[in-house]
């Protein structure tokens, strides 16, 4: 399946009244994780611009840390991802605690980057972005249509690169993966 770039949504749907933004139910986790995983699939490439405005700044003020610090960032992303998936101890961690997986992904790229260079880069070029997204995505309540676009992602109807980030950190939902195999075995 061809991954698709999902649309840029309207800024006043991505960044509303009060009203549209509640604080999560710290008690109720799975609910937390599905709003967030819901909100980071609608709301992506609103995510990819804001990401990209922190980055360019950062990146233009000091470009040399800047480009360390990511490829740091992506190749611990990598191999945690890679390790996961040969360890089953780990794959069960990553897929019970999916943000205790992304805070040991950082700390691993901190104490590396703080090795190898300018540890303020890292904080906001790289850490600032993440933050922002997960804030916004805890505190953003869902609507129809966003429910409706994860909906489609998760049987497999589309492919997004959020959808394939999240599949890399078994964030998808498994009612909708069986569902997504299902789909793909009749196509077959």
């Amino acid at each position: 399946m061809e991954v698709q770039v999902a649309p840029l949504r309207a800024w006043d749907d991505f960044f509303p009244g009060s009203d549209r933004f509640a604080r999560p139910d710290f008690k109720d986790i799975s609910k937390w994780n599905n709003r967030v995983v819901s909100n980071l699939l609608y709301y992506q490439t609103n995510y990819l611009m804001v990401a990209a405005a922190v980055v360019s700044i950062v990146g233009f003020l000091s470009p040399l840390n800047m480009l360390i610090g990511g490829t740091v960032v992506v190749l611990v992303f990598m191999g945690f991802v890679w390790v996961s998936h040969n360890r089953d101890i780990l794959r069960r961690l990553k897929k019970q605690y999916p943000t205790t997986f992304v805070v040991v992904i950082m700390l691993s790229s901190y104490f590396l980057i703080s090795y190898l260079g300018d540890v303020m880069v890292f904080m906001f070029g790289i850490t600032l972005p993440l933050l922002l997204m997960f804030v916004h995505a805890s505190l953003r309540l869902r609507n129809i249509k966003n429910k409706l676009e994860n909906k489609m992602e998760g049987i497999g109807l589309k492919k997004t690169p959020m959808g394939i980030i999240l599949d890399a950190l078994e964030q998808q939902e498994d009612s909708i993966n069986k569902l997504a195999d299902y789909i793909s075995k009749v196509k077959e």
